[in-house]
């Protein structure tokens, strides 16, 4: 004879299951309630909080990169300079590599003292000795890099905001686990208790 199958169960509606915190039933604690007040809080504090971080950080980084840029600008100095010896060809010439390619050579400039130095920078490929490259120099009579532009300043900035964005769901988060663990804690200690209280009523002595 045939084995009857039993009914299958209904399946459980997945919003009560995701929000059984909030239903009233016999076995929900009010530190489960307790959990979903502070999940939502912490929901609503990033929504809140991230916009802001995100323009407070941006606007920090714009001005202090925006007056890094402002400094450069008044000290570093934009010159020619004369190539010492033929920089290398590059394997493939005409290539996007080509294009993007740089190659440490010897020049010769005057600093802004006027004193006739010789240093190390980056050229394009296959210039000869003779030649005029652009260098920028700082107050000191270095080769550096050139002052930050308008573009760089505000790719920065976004950096930063982005930042922002990513930390403050990150912090929420962090936070949200802390939570978690100390109510979890909460939870293992009343059981503790309570295992304490019961367990010598289940015990008879032989």
């Amino acid at each position: 004879m045939a084995r009857a199958t039993p009914p299958a169960h209904p399946p459980e509606e997945l919003p009560r299951i995701l929000l059984w915190r909030w239903r009233r039933n016999p076995l929900r604690r009010r530190t489960d309630l307790a959990q979903a007040w502070i999940a939502v809080g912490l929901f609503l504090a990033v929504l809140a909080a991230t916009p802001v971080a995100m323009f407070l950080l941006g606007d920090t980084a714009y001005r202090h990169h925006k007056e890094t840029a402002r400094r450069q600008a008044a000290t570093r100095y934009d010159t020619p300079a004369v190539l010492v010896h033929d920089v290398p060809r590059h394997p493939e010439p005409g290539s996007y590599e080509a294009k993007k390619t740089l190659y440490p050579a010897t020049v010769r400039f005057t600093d802004p003292t006027g004193t006739s130095r010789t240093a190390k920078t980056d050229v394009a490929p296959a210039l000869t000795a003779g030649s005029t490259v652009r260098v920028w120099v700082n107050a000191d009579g270095k080769i550096t890099d050139p002052p930050l532009t308008t573009e760089q300043v505000r790719n920065r900035a976004m950096g930063w905001a982005l930042l922002a964005a990513m930390a403050v769901p990150v912090l929420g988060a962090a936070v949200h686990g802390y939570a978690h663990r100390r109510l979890e804690r909460h939870h293992l200690a009343q059981w503790d208790a309570a295992w304490a209280d019961i367990a010598p009523r289940w015990t008879t002595s032989r």
